[in-house]
Parts: structure tokens; C-alpha cells; sequence
């Protein structure tokens, strides 16, 4: 039986059930919430299944349906693979969530159609195995998320967030066309596996180049990059499912993008440079506007762009494996972080402070540091860090300031003993992880991804740069409570709180604000 059977096989329930919502979709639709789940549970068997034949029989690739370039095909791999067995999974959850959660609603049957529509083109979107497909799939998915942002078309925020988010993807879908048509041209197929294979000889010149602008220009929009962020930061007016839909699976298309084409964008050094910036700048901005919210559900938003910044930084860097690694470890976390929002504000209200918040202080943010870094380069060696890239080994640095903002909290003077246990506990099993998961990533896509290459002049810039930039971003979070009560400081929330004012500026050359004006 060819392999690629099973991965075609995944959408096909969520299809059938996304029909049988439409034609049922008013409340409380009779069968319409068990059948959806039932095709997510037989999506994510189909899942299992690739996954199986991909380890016994290795990949696969199907012939186009309807001839010729413009058609269907499947791509079996460790990517798709990877990212079908995620999504199935994703979906399996979130639809059952719904179930409970939109129970009663008044559009119940059409919203659970929609749910599994998307769904299903996300399926399409990433087992593609030529241009024409992943284009569709691409643009379909966003039009069909685009109907569940406005759930609730009433409500003026939803409307705002909705049009920002259309534009944004229009603008991107633009940007994938002209890059997929560059490719084309290139390589004379639309077929992705031999455009990959001529890209990995070296072969495209020019046209390739372009093509791998355009994508990059694509991904960004598509995972919110600094300064078209805001509709991310917005879209809490739609149900809790779709934000979990949205933050662990549909925002990370972009950089699925970027990683199936791994190859193309490898001929093009500039272009990763360029995402190495404006995803680092990106990490940096999210990471620090998050502490600035009130609010829980925006805070996960603005931690979602934090994310894909760094998702986007990593393919800068040339470290395809990590950020396919990145994109399910975050999936995973979002998604229940959402799904778990409303219990999570109701817990902490309840939490009564015991006492005097351990803050630390200089000397002991000092030593939470040189700590991390010691437990970095212990672990490291023991890996070995001579089969590690350099752009690898910044990416762990990067990551061990994380884990010294954590020792930091240990190591403050007014803590107890047990969570300065903890937090060592903690940091030397992150350390771990990262190297053991790393390894693995490497050892899994090494038939599929390239190897990252060595740096030149001014990759090696950037990677001082931004070493440099989010280890003094990791000082600053670890003794923000000290400067908490400074003028400067409290000028610098306010700023911070607002995004910077990107939003409101993409607002205003927008005309954003004029949905409210006609109501």
C-alpha cells in the first residue's frame, strides 16, 4: 500500500464533518459536535499511521491529482509528518474543548464547521507536495480562519482585529504567489521534493534568491513579526478555542514555510540575515510588552509573538531542526495555556500572598548568571560541543539567560531554601533538554533539512548582536522589581504597555479606527 495514503486520508473526516456543521448550524445541532470529534480522533489515527510508515518504510511522495503542475500531490517526510501528527493532535483537543465550551451558542453547528474546515486545510497545507496545493491550502486556511475571528461580527473590536488581519494576509498570500511563481521559473516544476533537490545542488541563481525573499516576506506576515503584530494582540473577542487554534497552529505556518524550503533558503544569506534581525528584535519587543499586561489572554498573545520571533530568529540562523522543534514545544504549551486560562485566573485569585515577594537582588542576579552559564558549559561539554554549529551554540546561550532569570528567583536573598532547590533542579534539567532535544531534532530531519552552514563575517555579527541584546534584556527582566518604584521605570511600562505604539501606528495608516466611526 503506498505510504502516502494515510496522510491523505486526515482531512477527509474533518471535511465531512465541517459539511454536516454547515447544513446543521444552528444551536445545539443534533450529532454535530460528536461527529466532529469523532473525525478529529480518526485525523489523528491517519496521523499515527504516517507516522508509522515513514519509520518502516520511509517517505513517500504521491502523484499529482489532476495532472500537470496545477493539482494535488502528498509529501511524506519527518517535516510533514511532524507537523501532520501536531496538528491532528491540536485539533483532537480543541474540538473536544469547544464541545463543552460553545454548548448552547446560537451558531454552534456553523462554528464547529468552520473549526474543522480550517482544521483540515491546515492538514492540506503542510503534507503539500507541490506549489499549487500549498498556495491553496495557504490562502484557504486564512479565509476560513477569518470567519471564526468574527464569530461574533457585532462586536467592534472583533471587526477591527478581523480587517487588520485581512490585510496583513492578503498582503502575504501576494508575497507566497510571487515567490512560488519565482520558484517555478527557477526550476521548471512545481514539485516541491525536486525543488528542494536542485535548490540543495546549488542551482536556482537569481530567481531563487527572490523566491526566497518573497517567502521570508510571507512567513513574517503570517506570524506577526514587529511592526505587523497588532491583530495577533487583538483577536480576544473570538471563542477561547480559536485563540488556542490560532496561537498553537495556524500562527506557526510561517514558519513551516521557511522550513520546507529550508534548502531555497540557504542560497540566499541576506534574506536570513534580515530574519534574524527582524525576528530578534521581534523576541526582544514581545518578551518584555508581555510582563506589561494585565490581562491573561493578551499576555499569551503577546508571548505568542515573542515566540514566533524567536521561531523566525532561529530559521535566520540557519537552525531549521530547532525551530520544527520550537513549533511543536510551543504549540503544545500555547494551546493549553489558553485552554486553561479561565481555571488558571480563577487559582491565582484564590492564592492568598504568604508573605514578602523574594526579589533578587544584584549580587544574586550576578551569580544566578555565571550559575547558568556554568551548568550550560558542563552539560554542553558532556554533549559535546565540538559537533554543534556556532549559530547552535549561541542559541543555547540565548536560552541559559532564561534559566538564569529562573536562578535569579532562588538566589535572592529573602528565598527559601526549597525554591532555591527547586530552581537548580530546574535549570540543570532545562540545560538537558535542550541539548538531548536538539540532538534528536538533528538526528530525526538530517535526511530532510540541511545543515546549518558555516557562519561568515556578518553572521557572525549578528550573532554577537543578538547574544549581546538578549542577555542585557535578561539582566533587566531579573531586576525590573528592584527599579519598579523609579520614574524611568514607570515611563517605560507605559511605553511598553502600549507596544511600543507599532500598533497604533499600523492602526493609523490603516484607517483602523474607522470601523467605529460609521457604527
Amino acid at each position: 500500500m503506498p505510504v502516502y495514503l494515510a496522510p491523505v486520508s486526515a482531512p477527509v473526516p474533518l471535511l465531512l464533518a465541517a459539511a454536516i456543521g454547515f447544513l446543521s448550524s444552528g444551536r445545539r445541532p443534533k450529532l454535530v459536535p460528536e461527529v466532529a470529534e469523532g473525525a478529529s480522533v480518526l485525523a489523528l489515527l491517519a496521523a499515527l499511521l504516517s507516522t508509522i510508515g515513514l519509520i518502516s518504510s520511509g517517505g513517500g511522495h504521491s502523484p499529482v491529482a489532476a495532472g500537470g503542475d496545477f493539482g494535488f500531490s502528498i509529501r511524506l517526510d519527518a517535516v510533514s509528518a511532524t507537523m501532520l501528527l501536531l496538528v491532528t493532535f491540536i485539533g483532537w483537543i480543541v474540538i473536544r474543548y469547544a464541545r463543552t465550551y460553545l454548548d448552547g451558542e446560537e451558531r454552534q453547528g456553523a462554528f464547529i464547521g468552520w473549526l474543522c474546515l480550517t482544521l483540515a486545510l491546515v492538514m492540506l497545507l503542510v503534507i503539500a507536495g507541490n506549489l499549487f496545493q500549498l498556495v491553496f491550502a495557504w490562502i484557504a486556511t486564512s479565509l476560513s480562519l477569518h470567519r471564526l475571528l468574527l464569530f461574533y461580527p457585532q462586536r467592534i473590536a472583533a471587526q477591527r482585529a478581523a480587517r487588520k488581519k485581512a490585510v496583513s494576509a492578503r498582503i502575504g498570500d501576494a508575497a507566497l504567489i510571487s515567490g512560488a511563481a519565482l520558484l517555478l521559473a527557477a526550476y521548471g516544476t512545481a514539485d516541491i521534493g525536486m525543488i528542494l533537490a536542485a535548490a540543495r545542488s546549488g542551482s536556482g541563481g537569481a530567481l531563487a534568491v527572490g523566491a526566497a525573499g518573497f517567502l521570508a516576506f510571507a512567513a513574517a506576515l503570517k506570524s506577526a513579526q514587529f511592526p505587523t503584530h497588532g491583530w495577533l494582540t487583538e483577536v480576544m473577542e473570538t471563542p477561547t478555542p480559536v485563540s488556542a487554534l490560532l496561537h498553537a497552529g495556524v500562527i506557526n505556518a510561517g514558519g513551516f514555510l521557511l522550513i520546507r524550503f529550508a534548502d531555497v533558503m540557504l542560497l540566499a544569506p541576506s534574506v536570513l540575515a534580515a530574519l534574524v534581525m527582524i525576528g530578534g528584535f521581534t523576541a526582544l519587543c514581545g518578551s518584555l510588552v508581555m510582563l506589561t499586561q494585565p490581562a491573561v489572554k493578551t499576555s499569551l498573545a503577546w508571548s505568542t509573538v515573542a515566540q514566533m520571533g524567536f521561531m523566525m530568529f532561529e530559521c535566520g540562523l540557519a537552525l531549521f531542526p530547532l525551530a520544527l522543534l520550537h513549533i511543536v514545544a510551543h504549540s503544545l504549551y500555547k494551546a493549553h495555556s489558553f485552554l486553561a486560562s479561565g481555571g488558571a485566573v480563577e487559582r491565582v485569585a484564590a492564592i492568598r500572598r504568604p508573605g514578602p515577594v523574594a526579589i533578587p537582588r544584584a549580587g544574586a542576579v550576578g551569580r544566578a548568571f555565571l550559575s547558568a552559564l556554568v551548568i550550560y558549559a558542563v552539560i554542553g561539554s558532556c554533549f559535546g560541543f565540538e559537533h554543534k554549529s556556532p549559530q547552535a551554540i549561541a542559541l543555547g546561550a540565548i536560552l541559559i539567560f532564561g534559566v538564569a532569570y529562573m536562578l535569579a528567583q532562588g538566589f535572592a536573598d529573602a528565598a527559601p531554601r526549597a525554591l532555591t532547590r527547586r530552581t537548580a533542579v530546574y535549570a540543570v534539567a532545562v540545560s538537558v533538554s535542550y541539548f538531548a532535544l536538539q540532538l534528536a531534532a538533528t538526528r530525526i530531519t538530517a535526511n530532510v533539512l540541511p545543515a546549518t552552514p558555516a557562519p561568515g563575517a556578518l553572521e557572525w555579527a549578528l550573532i554577537a548582536l543578538m547574544v549581546l541584546s538578549f542577555g542585557i534584556v535578561a539582566v533587566a527582566q531579573a531586576m525590573l522589581p528592584l527599579w519598579a518604584d523609579h520614574p524611568a521605570a514607570a515611563d517605560l511600562r507605559v511605553h511598553l504597555s502600549n507596544g511600543l505604539y507599532a500598533n497604533a501606528l499600523f492602526d493609523r495608516w490603516l484607517g483602523g479606527w474607522s470601523i467605529r466611526s460609521r457604527s
